[in-house]
């Protein structure tokens, strides 16, 4: 890891140097420290199996830090971004190597020099969803059910369309996997997506993505379908709200005319209280009673309520601390408390991220 480091860091010298004058190459950074409780009190300090971001239970620990290096002119670009922490740990446990650290690693060429047509490959964060890896960019500390369970990320090439006045982008994509960078063994099947953007006016995005693969090895595959919409709405310079659901349908088996499906609305307010003080609320339900992502021992499935409750300070305008209270709540005993089965999971999670 050392030497990746630092052959990255001679890389963006040696760029910067001949980029600085044009101001062409930028240099950025994020990390995030946390302190998680879990009240269930999980005995190995993981949270539940569905939990892949800030899921250490009491100890603090490094949720995500990177170091990144973007180039662009009118014609190419390319992002390069190195990444350590427990999210690193948790979902890109299946990679290979040192793919476990690669955040961000693309490059794209500009098609046409008269509309803005891009083809760009390599590396990228997730199409799907509106909370990505970087908590200082969502409304509330950790992820809601639906985005922990999607893609963070996504290897393969994609091809993007922005209009002139971007209020409409399209991007197509051809995938390795879902949320793979090296293909599962016997997995020959190629998968992808499609992702729509529209911005009928200043304050409001809305947004649909989708994906299609096999899943599973060749003999076994079974094909994925999931969908996801959601539509982002700053009604003041104060207030927003976010409202997104997704829904995936996948076979049975391979062969099959059956399915198993899941289903999540999430709600999402946010409200500043001045430049420094925000506060957000998140009401989600996640359905998955055939465990298509998410399996458990209880007979129905996986099926719960979660509530949540997030403050935020931000004394200057690179740096927050944060702190979350959340609530999970289900009729099916899917939680664990030690020895026991229980209905419930509560949590505080409270993180200091600092970008630059």
């Amino acid at each position: 890891m050392k030497k990746i480091i630092f052959a990255v860091l001679a890389l963006t010298a040696a760029c910067a140097a001949k980029a600085q004058a044009q101001s062409k190459l930028k240099i950025s950074g994020y990390l995030e420290t946390y302190y998680g409780y879990d009240l269930n009190k999980p005995a190995d300090h993981n949270r539940p199996g569905f939990v892949y971001s800030h899921n250490r239970h009491n100890e603090v620990n490094l949720n995500l830090g990177f170091i990144k290096a973007s180039y662009e002119d009118d014609q190419v670009r390319a992002n390069l971004a190195i990444m350590s922490g427990t999210y690193t740990n948790a979902n890109l446990a299946a990679e290979p190597g040192v793919l476990k650290n690669i955040f961000e690693a693309n490059a794209g060429i500009k098609l046409t020099k008269s509309s803005n047509l891009w083809l760009d490959a390599g590396i990228f964060s997730s199409h799907i969803g509106f909370e990505s890896a970087i908590s200082k960019d969502c409304w509330v500390v950790t992820r809601n059910i639906s985005s922990e369970n999607t893609p963070y990320y996504e290897a393969g090439a994609k091809l993007s369309y922005t209009t002139e006045d971007g209020k409409f982008a399209a991007t197509l994509l051809y995938l390795n996997g879902w949320q793979r960078i090296a293909r599962q063994a016997n997995n020959s099947a190629a998968a992808g997506g499609l992702q729509l953007t529209w911005k009928p006016m200043e304050h409001v995005t809305i947004n649909y993505s989708n994906y299609v693969g096999a899943e599973g090895a060749d003999s076994i595959a079974t094909t994925r379908f999931y969908n996801n919409l959601y539509s982002i709405i700053k009604m003041s310079e104060t207030f927003g709200l976010t409202l997104g659901v997704d829904y995936g349908i996948q076979q049975r088996e391979k062969g099959s005319t059956t399915q198993k499906h899941v289903f999540s609305p999430v709600a999402i307010a946010r409200y500043k209280l001045d430049p420094k003080w925000a506060v957000a609320g998140r009401v989600e339900y996640y359905r998955d009673k055939d465990g298509m992502l998410i399996t458990t021992n209880v007979e129905n499935g996986f099926e719960t309520y979660g509530y949540s409750l997030n403050v935020d300070y931000s004394p200057v305008d690179h740096a927050v601390f944060r702190l979350e209270g959340k609530v999970y709540d289900s009729e099916g005993q899917i939680f664990s408390r030690q020895l026991q089965q229980v209905n419930h999971s509560a949590s505080l999670t409270a993180s200091l991220a600092v970008s630059f």
